[in-house]
């Protein structure tokens, strides 16, 4: 199982739980606080599943529990992570530290055990702003991501691309080089298994310089329009497909089969967040290809000369309230997260402050590129893009109306770009004037 959760922020901004949290019992006593001594069984559920599979996660349980020798550590990995999780959360059974789903901010006391204020947690950790409510701190990011492309040097070299492009026409002209002077393929979709698809909407805010993407997007009433980020994203893929610079057949795509490829230099390019790139790299060790070869880029846009990168958090960890032993649970993602290495392994970038940055972060920077964190919504519109996304059937963190747009563009499905930006903007502010009713 690969890394399929992984998908950064901006997917996990959006849903909403509507459950009621169930009853307490032993875990809301009085003296089973997160400041208590660390002691007893706790369990960590985990969207990654790879690295339950592989061993990875036991040796940090047994490294932690060196530390910690009378908390006993175990871990569940969950494939459909956010449809199982919503399940159990409405029970009181659902592990003792977990990656938090989607949920409202104002549902985090139902489910979650405070951590902390987080005006004092902000003196040492980044990321805090998706999982605090009313001052009060709920989860803390497992790590950060960046997002951009993913890309392999060697083919872009052996292409002829010079400069990494900051425009959509600079961007077909490298992949026109790469289609004419190599055998890779200049991009790939990953379209059967449709989630890399939504991969790229996480560069919302990085095309116009916009920390406020998300509610600009959600009160635009017509946002598939040149200008816009949505519209740069959206269009950049289409007119990669229409152009003949995918693989052939997007419906025989294969996810695990692409990371081979990419790390070999059979595939050019991907738009993934940087938490692929560890992947990349293991991929090109086990496959006798360079880990060096794997690139990471800004997406293709700039404003007036500047290109920007977003950064945001992944999974956010956090202690059950139900937990009954939430002084080891908090422990565990305190270790996890300061002293573990684990960001630097998955080279993520860390959520501790003073930790230094991850090696593409560099590469980033070094070609001028300004990294933006987001903002979450304002009160009372945290959950304004996620209904009208809703209520438009727009999938704007899922992959089937870009794969629609895929299958137009490759000439599978009636339409055009023109037509079908059209129809998504009047769907949009259809959906839009429904939930202001």
């Amino acid at each position: 199982m690969a890394k399929k959760a992984w998908a950064g922020a901006a997917m996990l901004a959006g849903g909403a739980l509507l459950l009621t949290a169930c009853g307490g019992g032993a875990a809301n006593d009085a003296d089973n606080t997160i400041d208590g001594e660390p002691s007893g069984e706790i369990k960590v559920v985990t969207w990654r599943t790879d690295l339950v599979e592989d061993g990875t996660f036991e040796k940090y349980a047994e490294e932690f529990q060196k530390l910690h020798p009378d908390v006993t550590v175990t871990f569940e990995g969950i494939t459909d992570y956010e449809g199982e999780m919503k399940t159990r959360l409405s029970t009181t059974n659902y592990g003792d530290v977990i990656g938090i789903p989607s949920m409202l901010p104002s549902q985090y006391e139902q489910f979650l055990e405070p951590l902390g204020e987080t005006e004092e947690l902000a003196d040492t950790y980044r990321f805090l702003t998706t999982h605090t409510y009313e001052g009060t701190q709920y989860g803390l990011a497992i790590g950060g991501n960046a997002n951009g492309i993913l890309y392999n040097k060697r083919v872009f070299e052996e292409a002829g691309v010079e400069t990494l492009p900051t425009t959509e026409d600079e961007w077909l002209e490298a992949l026109r080089l790469v289609d004419e002077n190599t055998d890779a393929i200049p991009y790939y979709t990953n379209y059967k298994d449709g989630w890399p698809l939504s991969q790229a909407f996480s560069n919302l805010g990085a095309i116009t310089n916009d920390p406020d993407a998300g509610i600009t997007l959600a009160e635009d009433p017509e946002p598939w329009t040149e200008g816009t980020d949505i519209y740069a994203i959206d269009s950049l893929l289409y007119e990669t497909v229409a152009a003949g610079l995918t693989e052939d057949d997007p419906l025989t795509t294969n996810w695990e089969k692409s990371k081979v490829d990419f790390a070999t230099g059979r595939i050019a390019t991907m738009a993934l967040g940087s938490w692929a790139v560890s992947q990349m790299q293991a991929a090109a060790e086990e496959n006798g290809a360079s880990p060096e070869d794997v690139g990471f880029m800004a997406f293709p846009a700039n404003v007036d000369g500047q290109q920007y990168a977003t950064i945001g958090g992944d999974y956010n960890l956090g202690v059950s309230r139900h937990s009954e032993h939430k002084a080891a649970a908090w422990a565990f993602i305190q270790w996890l997260i300061e002293d573990s290495g684990f960001t630097e392994t998955q080279n993520m970038i860390s959520t501790v402050i003073d930790k230094p940055a991850p090696d593409y972060l560099a590469e980033l920077e070094s070609a001028g590129v300004e990294l933006l964190e987001t903002n979450p919504a304002p009160e009372g519109k945290e959950n304004l893009l996620r209904e009208i996304a809703d209520t438009a059937q727009i999938d704007l963190w899922g992959p089937l109306y870009r794969q629609k747009l895929v299958d137009i563009a490759r000439g599978a499905a009636d339409g055009d770009k023109e037509t079908s930006f059209a129809e998504l903007n009047s769907t949009w502010s259809d959906a839009q004037a429904r939930v202001g009713e």
